[in-house]
């Protein structure tokens, strides 16, 4: 049987692989949402997102579906939620936020499709976790071409030279992505405190 040290091993091992933006991947997002609400306990999950660049129209992007799921305890999901979708075959990392092992802790799943290739990343936070600023960077880059455009050119840079390093092309990524998310958070700020005025 796996380890967990071989598991997380091949998974960050598994190759970066960018394609054109498929306008199916809207209908991947609402059939996996439809799913777990069907099969999750609706007294955890409440909110469930579609973020990351398969949320971004003409977003080049890794064709897998990037889900964020909002849970009441993380406690429980682990009682209650995981023994279900690792059931149905679901891949599950108890997962750190930040670094290699900072806590917030989170729990997240990785779908296949009968190939073994990757489908969907589901990551299951509480209510207060940053992860819901990835909500911001998303809407700003559908709100603002010439942003998206620049983002779409660093992956595919980034794409070609980390193609056999998942978690550097991951960092690399990073620098970009936190000073577009705090524009975006200033930028929304201020629309909506000039709508409630």
């Amino acid at each position: 049987m796996e380890t967990f040290e071989q598991k997380l091993a091949r998974v960050l091992n598994e190759k970066v692989d960018l394609v054109e933006y498929d306008t199916h991947w809207d209908r991947m997002f609402l059939e996996e949402k439809r799913h777990l609400e069907s099969c999750l306990p609706s007294v955890l999950v409440k909110r469930i997102e579609h973020f990351g660049s398969t949320a971004v129209p003409r977003m080049p992007a890794k064709p897998i579906i990037d889900i964020l799921v909002e849970v009441t305890s993380l406690e429980r999901t682990k009682n209650e939620i995981v023994p279900i979708l690792e059931s149905q075959g679901y891949e599950y990392f108890w997962r750190a936020s930040f670094g290699e092992a900072t806590p917030p802790f989170y729990a997240w799943f990785i779908k296949r499709d009968t190939s073994g290739n990757r489908t969907h990343h589901i990551h299951m936070v509480e209510k207060n976790y940053k992860h819901w600023d990835r909500l911001l960077f998303r809407d700003y880059l559908r709100e603002n071409a010439v942003v998206a455009k620049e983002y779409a050119d660093l992956k595919m840079s980034l794409s070609r030279i980390y193609r056999n390093d998942r978690v550097r092309y991951t960092d690399e990524k990073t620098k970009f992505i936190t000073r577009i998310t705090r524009i975006a958070r200033s930028y929304y700020q201020n629309a909506n405190s000039s709508f409630d005025s």
